[in-house]
């Protein structure tokens, strides 16, 4: 299964971004969507598996979770918004993972692209796409595209979409 991965559009969708989501069999979004248009456009390419993040409106917390679990191609993955990064995960999400542990962690909201294995926790893998849209302080958009098959990761991409605020 081929994942399109991005986070904080803030209401922004590059066109590059759809161009990149083309071939993808799923689309995930590691919240603040910013905009029901993004998530609307989104979901007419490819299913959508989305969290809400901490500047989306009571519209779309109402239509997406705070957390979602899932079993794809043998892998356990948690996606939400706000979670830290290894080790440092904040106090909501440390509470969960002394408990549930899942083979891949998901989060956006730092803006900070990052993949890192955790040790600490049975070498789960975090992944952060960074920030696809406009807002922020990151300098460039960036997301991310893999694939997931029979458990095994293969073919991880990050993908840059310009300098952020730049559109061509």
């Amino acid at each position: 299964m081929l994942i399109g991965l991005l986070s904080d559009t803030h209401g922004f969708l590059d066109p590059k971004i759809i161009d990149h989501l083309k071939e993808v069999d799923e689309i995930w979004h590691a919240g603040d969507i910013g905009d029901s248009s993004v998530s609307g456009i989104l979901k007419k390419l490819k299913p959508l598996r989305a969290v809400y993040g901490n500047i989306d409106s009571p519209p779309l917390r109402h239509e997406f979770p705070e957390d979602v679990w899932m079993s794809v191609e043998g892998f356990s993955v948690w996606m939400t918004h706000i979670g830290g990064a290894p080790p440092r995960y904040n106090p909501r999400i440390k509470k969960i993972l002394n408990n549930r542990v899942p083979d891949i962690f998901i989060c956006g909201h730092s803006h900070i692209l990052q993949i890192k294995k955790d040790p600490q926790l049975n070498n789960m893998l975090y992944l952060n796409p960074g920030a696809a849209g406009n807002h922020g302080f990151h300098a460039i958009k960036t997301m991310m595209r893999f694939e997931l098959k029979k458990k095994e990761i293969k073919k991880m991409e990050v993908i840059e979409l310009g300098r952020r605020g730049q559109v061509v």
